[in-house]
């Protein structure tokens, strides 16, 4: 597995589609895992302070989106909470794609193993994750299902890396999910897309998108 030179709450990242060609990446088809949704080695990232108005929240199986967020949380000053779910997801790709298709099949979603903190300081939420079958990965759903009601209020910010397809309906899923508890959100349309094996060098991407959304909320 590819370790990047960037770290994340303290420990390095590691990120296997990282580098791979178009061709040989195959669209993220066969990407491998540390078995532990990025947590192997180390405790799931938890950063918090007191007076930051900016919280990402994110999944990452693989460390490509988990190096998305540690990009936007350099960029942003954002704190970070990496969602994680009490059985993780297999180390080999086809077991987890066999997995999740059954998950979707029988709605039936991980279980969150989230300590969730008091977001009430939160003005804006970054909600980070990648695309599963052209929509919202298994554990973004299951923390909305479970946790939604505290982003009540809240700016909701999403961003996902993909293999080549787009956001699918992933924004339009957190809408629907959000909405089925109740809750009223600004959630932003506008996410920020990037191709999972090219998360090292989006920097300038991310740099423009938050410059572009700075635009649209001074319009």
């Amino acid at each position: 597995m590819k370790k990047t030179s960037e770290q994340i709450a303290g420990h390095p990242i590691v990120a296997p589609q990282l580098g791979r060609s178009a061709l040989s990446w195959r669209h993220g088809y066969g990407t491998d895992s540390d078995g532990h949704d990025t947590n192997a080695y180390f405790a799931p990232t938890r950063v918090l302070t007191k007076d930051t108005k900016s919280l990402i929240i994110y999944f990452s199986r693989s460390g490509s989106t988990e190096l998305l967020a540690a990009k936007l949380a350099k960029q942003t000053g954002a704190d970070l909470l990496e969602i994680t779910v009490r059985d993780p997801y297999p180390a080999r790709y086809l077991e987890t794609l066999n997995r999740a298709n059954n998950e979707r099949e029988g709605g039936d979603y991980p279980e969150p193993d989230l300590n969730l903190p008091d977001l009430s300081q939160y003005q804006t939420i970054y909600l980070g994750y990648p695309i599963w079958a052209m929509t919202l990965a298994h554990p973004m759903v299951a923390f909305l299902t479970t946790h939604g009601a505290a982003l009540a209020g809240k700016k909701i910010i999403p961003f996902m890396t993909q293999g080549g397809y787009g956001a699918g309906d992933s924004v339009q899923r957190i809408g629907h999910l959000l909405a089925t508890q109740g809750v009223t959100a600004d959630l932003l349309t506008r996410p920020l897309v990037v191709n999972g094996n090219a998360v090292d060098l989006a920097d300038g991407e991310i740099r423009r998108w938050l410059a572009q959304l700075e635009v649209e909320a001074n319009e």
